[in-house]
């Protein structure tokens, strides 16, 4: 877009700014923590819209019945500060919704925990609970602590190498950063990719020998899920769905919707957006306008948000999401070989 032109002396003062960062920090004038157990860090360099919460939620499936694990967020978007545990009275105001939909998927079988200081929460995880493993959701930028396995993200549809910088583009920091990465994952591929298309990948991306590059793909549940009414996908492909997005790329998932349902309307938000009483009756109006059966559809990091509103409950519905990674077997022995050794 030609508008973008008018903000690269803008991205120009933010590479000066970030670059000098990674640089005092590459050269141990910043200090970077670490602790003794292994932490793997999930992040990307955009801001957003790479698949980082499946992409940790993945981990923490395959770590969850092999070690004691906690997933550390700093709770973006939550109503309060400080470090806390998730427990079955959280709310996504309280934790932030990526917490939430870890804590409601895993429950017990691992440690949800929020904090923005991720050196004091992490100090505080290991003085309370006997862990193996920390997983670190989006701390990629967060210098300060020293992940010791570092996992980048970067969306199939904008590689970061096709990306600029803030606020010209998406990009938290020059693409020179993918260097720190230990392992790079190309997101939201296509279900069919020949290996040339994934050599031209890794060469535009000009990953190191030492960096190993994985495909992945998303995968949708065949099941609508409701606390009470659940529904087998191919038995509700005559509803009339609203869908309601607050995701930073909702776009895979409306055209996803678009090939089940016979007719789909979408309401699109921000990321991480708080939905406030007037959307909550925008979206009731824009449900009742709608030709019935009819039901309203989500992510399942928004139903966190949107579970309690008593408005929309009893039609609210969402659609669980996996990975498939590519040479998967590759991929299990990796982590399972990092957090063994450390």
């Amino acid at each position: 877009m030609i508008w973008r032109k008018f903000l690269a002396p803008l991205a120009g003062m933010w590479w000066v700014v970030t670059s000098a960062r990674n640089v005092l920090f590459n050269h141990n004038i910043l200090y970077s923590k670490s602790f003794p157990i292994p932490i793997i860090s999930v992040g990307n360099l955009s801001t957003g819209g790479t698949g980082k919460t499946p992409h940790t939620a993945y981990l923490l499936e395959f770590l969850k019945n092999r070690y004691r694990t906690a997933v550390l967020s700093r709770g973006y978007g939550r109503k309060t500060k400080g470090f806390l545990v998730a427990n079955y009275d959280s709310t996504a105001k309280q934790i932030g919704d990526e917490p939430s939909l870890f804590f409601n998927r895993f429950r017990n079988r691992i440690i949800v925990a929020v904090g923005e200081d991720r050196i004091a929460a992490i100090r505080k995880l290991l003085k309370q609970f006997e862990l193996d493993a920390i997983i670190l959701d989006d701390a990629f930028q967060h210098r300060r602590l020293r992940a010791g396995f570092q996992i980048l993200l970067t969306d199939y549809s904008q590689l970061y190498v096709d990306d600029y910088l803030l606020p010209m583009g998406n990009l938290r920091e020059s693409y020179v950063g993918a260097r720190r990465a230990d392992a790079i994952i190309v997101t939201k591929c296509p279900e069919e990719m020949s290996d040339e298309q994934k050599q031209e990948i890794a060469k535009k991306l000009q990953v190191r020998a030492a960096q190993p590059l994985f495909f992945s793909r998303i995968v949708y549940g065949d099941t609508l899920i409701h606390p009470k009414y659940p529904m087998k996908l191919s038995e509700s492909r005559d509803c009339h769905v609203l869908l309601v997005t607050g995701i930073a790329n909702p776009k895979p998932m409306e055209v996803y919707a678009k090939s089940q349902f016979n007719k789909v309307s979408h309401l699109s938000f921000p990321d991480h957006h708080d939905f406030k009483p007037d959307d909550i009756a925008q979206i009731s109006m824009a449900y009742d306008e709608m030709q019935h059966p009819a039901i309203i559809l989500t992510t399942e990091k928004d139903y966190m948000r949107l579970k309690h509103e008593s408005a929309l409950s009893e039609n609210l519905y969402y659609l669980p999401i996996t990975i498939a990674i590519d040479r998967q077997s590759e991929f299990d022995e990796m982590i399972e070989n990092y957090v063994q050794q450390n």
